[in-house]
């Protein structure tokens, strides 16, 4: 049985949603994740300048924005212009959530999440190991984020666990307590929405299990299968590996 509690990972001197430290993750073999690599999020585009200065003091210098490009447009990101941060929109959408007859939104509110974790899988994977190579090779903090930090965000998440190691228990448990961390700033949302479509706005664990189930079928169990037939040399990812795991 782990003894992972996700509750020590989380980043409350900042004011941005959903906000977790990846390191201190448990590891195979008794390793650890690093700490002060990577940190996960909703979207910064709520903050204030006030709040903004203490993401770069907390030693943020790089930002990856998973939002899709209308996503992008329609809020903007407050470092995308930023001269202290290195800033990339890497989609891991191809849509508008905020467009009622989106396509991709009519098949997330007719299918599981997790149906969508795996299109990120089949359909986005030069975008994932986009994601990848700017996480090997970029120094200093990187966030990386999309709206709530629990769908896009945690598909990353996730793969960066596989490759270093977490148990499947472990991985599942950091992707579901999104919804426990969101709760009081999605309650606004979720009262306006049919009770039919309400599971957009959760992270419930099977979602998770379906993603990783993928892996194991489509990839043989190994998420490094997917990057490699994406154009990630198998030098890459296990340099990736080695940064990502605690020394």
């Amino acid at each position: 049985m782990s003894n992972y509690d996700p509750d020590t990972q989380l980043v409350k001197e900042l004011a941005l949603i959903n906000c977790r430290e990846l390191g201190g993750m448990p590891l195979a073999g008794g390793k650890t994740f690093r700490k002060g690599i990577f940190l996960r999020s909703g979207s910064p585009e709520w903050l204030n300048d006030e709040q903004i200065r203490e993401v770069k003091d907390y030693g943020v210098k790089t930002v990856i924005d998973l939002r899709g490009i209308e996503e992008f447009k329609g809020t903007g990101n407050p470092f995308a212009e930023d001269p202290d941060v290195k800033f990339y929109n890497i989609p891991l959408l191809n849509g508008d959530p905020n467009n009622d007859d989106d396509k991709t939104l009519e098949f997330i509110t007719t299918h599981t999440l997790g149906d969508y974790y795996v299109i990120i899988g089949e359909e986005m994977g030069d975008r994932l190991a986009e994601i990848m190579r700017v996480l090997l090779n970029t120094d200093g903090l990187i966030l990386f984020h999309c709206a709530h930090g629990k769908d896009r965000t945690g598909v990353v998440a996730a793969i960066l666990y596989l490759l270093s190691g977490a148990s499947r228990e472990d991985i599942i448990t950091n992707y579901a307590i999104s919804y426990e961390y969101l709760k009081d700033f999605l309650a606004p949302f979720m009262r306006k929405m049919p009770e039919n479509i309400r599971h957009i706005l959760r992270s419930d664990a099977h979602n998770m299990v379906t993603f990783l189930d993928y892996v194991n079928s489509k990839w043989n169990g190994d998420i490094a299968n997917l990057l490699l037939a994406n154009g990630l040399t198998s030098g890459e990812i296990e340099a990736l590996r080695e940064k990502c795991i605690e020394k």
